[in-house]
């Protein structure tokens, strides 16, 4: 089955690979391992769609690696807002200094392990599509062909051992960086989460789910836990045409990103936290943000005044705030006091 499965495969990728701006079409040499390391890094539980122009802006500003390394790492966190998971751009200058400073990309699994913020996937990817070495590369597109190509009926996240395992029955010794994108591609393309296109797969005759009759049952998941809900507050104090934001903690949630001043919903807080200016607040309404944990409504007050506010920060111009870098969850925030 494994060398059926490979063969078929690379024989439809070689077709339709997708064109991505980070990719080496097959049969050209392989890409930058700074371009396939970025874009890795970028489309960790973020679409396709979303990553494009960020990458298109990361290596228009900074060409290589070397770029990034030398960057202040407030730059690249504001260059990064609105991609979320900001403890990914943290990472993404730790390991550019790294590999800097050891004078390239490691070529080895175990090596690209070593840097930080690359876990078992990324390091497995770079290895296999930008060194040609032989790796196991699953992400969310691949664990559902697998699920689907085995009739895996674990629930994930308990089956992906099982996955893995599988996964490395039919990864080929050649052209694993080809294999590693055709099963990515196949999943975002063919072997998609709802209403999966069987009859174009090209895997179609060895899929035990499809011979079973319910491919799109798969893979099965646990019911999701209901998030929890927070309640917070942020300031909008304004100025002359400018707004007052604070530079959070290096660490913990939105670390090191600008923002407007709020009562610590972050650490858990309980809206109590004080204002950074007296005086008398008007309500703006409130936004509502999902995170990975839990789910936040923070309301916003907002404040004209000709007083300096309490604490570290910045007075930056209303009409420039899209260059500030805020965060998803204050860019609504604002857009709300905007409008």
């Amino acid at each position: 089955m494994a060398a059926i499965v490979s063969e078929h495969l690379l024989e439809w990728y070689d077709a339709h690979a997708r064109n991505l701006p980070w990719r080496a079409r097959p049969g050209e040499p392989a890409p930058d391992p700074y371009r396939v390391w970025l874009s890795e890094v970028m489309l960790q539980q973020t679409t396709v769609a979303a990553v494009k122009p960020y990458f298109e802006a990361f290596t228009t500003r900074w060409p290589t690696v070397e770029d990034l390394a030398a960057s202040p790492e407030e730059d690249v966190m504001a260059a990064w807002a609105g991609l979320g998971y900001y403890s990914r751009a943290r990472n993404l200058v730790k390991a550019a200094r790294a590999v800097a400073g050891q004078g390239g990309f490691p070529d080895t699994e175990e090596a690209l392990r070593e840097l930080p913020g690359l876990g078992a996937y990324t390091a497995a990817a770079v290895a296999a599509i930008a060194f040609g070495r032989r790796a196991v590369v699953v992400d969310a597109n691949v664990e559902r062909v697998v699920s689907r190509l085995f009739a895996i009926r674990e629930p994930l996240p308990g089956s992906r051992k099982a996955i893995r395992a599988c996964a490395e029955e039919i990864t080929p010794d050649s052209r694993a960086g080809d294999f590693a994108q055709a099963m990515m591609d196949l999943g975002a393309t063919i072997c998609t989460s709802r209403d999966p296109k069987c009859l174009l797969c090209p895997l179609q005759a060895a899929c035990r789910g499809r011979a079973e009759g319910d491919p799109a049952q798969l893979p099965v998941k646990a019911p999701k836990k209901a998030k929890p809900l927070r309640q917070g507050k942020a300031w909008w104090i304004e100025r002359d045409e400018a707004v007052w934001l604070v530079r959070r903690e290096g660490k913990g949630m939105l670390g090191g990103m600008r923002a407007l001043p709020d009562d610590g919903w972050s650490a858990g807080g309980d809206g109590s936290g004080e204002p950074p200016l007296d005086g008398e607040w008007q309500g703006a309404g409130v936004v509502r943000h999902t995170f990975t944990h839990f789910a936040l409504e923070m309301s916003v007050e907002c404040q004209s005044t000709r007083e300096e506010p309490q604490g570290q920060g910045e007075w930056w111009p209303v009409d420039q705030l899209d260059e500030a870098g805020l965060p998803t969850l204050f860019a609504k925030a604002a857009r709300l006091v905007l409008a």
